[in-house]
């Protein structure tokens, strides 16, 4: 297991830290149901993303069923087919129907050019995902929004410190909601988080996440979406090594740029404006043949790229997705490199060369300028 490299690992700060705050759990006896900890992270959270509500929840997936919920939506949800599965899972469990848009092929995120010929009398909302931490058009989709009178919802799950100019990603849109997941760049082992700045929807949110209890009244059909006291204190333990995080997987994505930037291997482009946060390494390949071979490859020497993502969305069995060409190619052909926080500039060097000198030169034809023209060539 020690000899092996993941794409990611969990930052665990030192134990003692996090005893610290155990120990508050222990002698007030408080687990769960809002308690103490969960309202400081909380807290800090408010704080540190420039928000006017947040709510601790027991994971992203369920931030986004929270949040169809609490903007009634009921019918055509506008997505990207670019995206993990939960995304398209929060909106079928909702019983509402998932339409996706193209990609935008520079960053990845959805395409609002894309958007706009696939609203209908039935689309009440766009669900957007920053894809990689790499914000999603909001402008576009802003004014898509008000055009036609659609809710927006931003999947932020990768997005966790990343800046538009001065401020965090998460305060646009109807609602925004992020991941907590041990992977992430800020984690509480398992949780995630909704959030907004309407006093009304943040409401309905309390509400919700907490079976729909108004003091001793029933006003809601909610659910349990609460997080404990236990996660909350491993929240609060990794809270000051956010900034450190960051500039470490920073120091690595240089690094791997650095080694391959010679190479004809392709990379998503960070708007202009933005405080990135490094979350993850992509890269993308001229062809899928080559991507499996890198990534088989890298396996034999126990390095676990990952296929993130693949399969495009709307090519699932269980759903009647439209055509997205583009999404569909670049899944095919795309891979995130091993980066996390305690991962060697040595082994970032040895995976790099393993690419450059592994790279296949035969039955590589030339793709078409709409799949690879905007991308960073490296």
């Amino acid at each position: 297991m020690n000899n092996k490299i993941f794409v990611s690992k969990p930052f665990l700060p030192p134990i003692e830290k996090y005893i610290h705050y155990v120990q508050q759990v222990w002698d007030n006896c408080y687990l769960t149901n809002n308690g103490p900890l969960v309202r400081e992270l909380e807290k800090k959270l408010k704080a540190y993303l420039g928000v006017k509500h947040i709510f601790f929840v027991s994971n992203g997936t369920i931030a986004l069923q929270l949040a169809i919920k609490a903007l009634n939506l009921k019918k055509t949800i506008i997505t990207t087919p670019f995206s993990f599965a939960a995304t398209t899972n929060a909106i079928i469990w909702e019983k509402c129907t998932p339409v996706f848009a193209d990609i935008d092929p520079s960053t990845l995120c959805i395409d609002p050019d894309k958007i706009e010929k696939l609203i209908t009398k039935e689309t009440e909302a766009i669900l957007a995902v920053h894809i990689y931490g790499i914000p999603c058009n909001i402008k576009k989709i802003n004014i898509l929004a008000k055009k036609y009178n659609l809710k927006v919802i931003y999947d932020a799950a990768h997005a966790f410190g990343t800046k538009i100019g001065n401020d965090s990603i998460c305060i646009f849109g109807d609602i925004s909601t992020i991941s907590f997941h041990a992977v992430k760049l800020f984690h509480t082992g398992e949780g995630g988080a909704i959030i907004t700045n309407d006093d009304i929807l943040a409401k309905k949110i309390a509400l919700y996440r907490n079976f729909g209890l108004e003091g001793d009244n029933i006003t809601y059909p909610g659910i349990n979406a609460k997080n404990s006291e236990l996660h909350a204190a491993l929240g609060l333990a990794n809270f000051p090594y956010i900034q450190k995080l960051i500039d470490k997987r920073k120091l690595l994505i240089q690094t791997y740029d650095n080694i391959l930037k010679n190479s004809t291997i392709f990379r998503p482009i960070i708007p202009d404006n933005i405080s990135y946060n490094y979350s993850y390494y992509p890269i993308i390949f001229n062809t899928e043949k080559e991507t499996l071979h890198i990534y088989k490859l890298l396996q034999k020497k126990n390095i676990y790229a990952k296929r993130y993502f693949y399969p495009s969305l709307n090519t699932l069995s269980f759903i009647k997705g439209n055509s997205c060409p583009i999404s569909e190619s670049i899944s095919k052909r795309i891979l995130c490199l091993p980066l996390y926080h305690d991962l060697s500039l040595k082994m970032i060097k040895k995976i790099a060369k393993i690419i450059i000198q592994n790279r296949m030169t035969i039955n590589r034809p030339r793709q078409k300028s709409l799949q690879i023209h905007s991308f960073k060539q490296l």
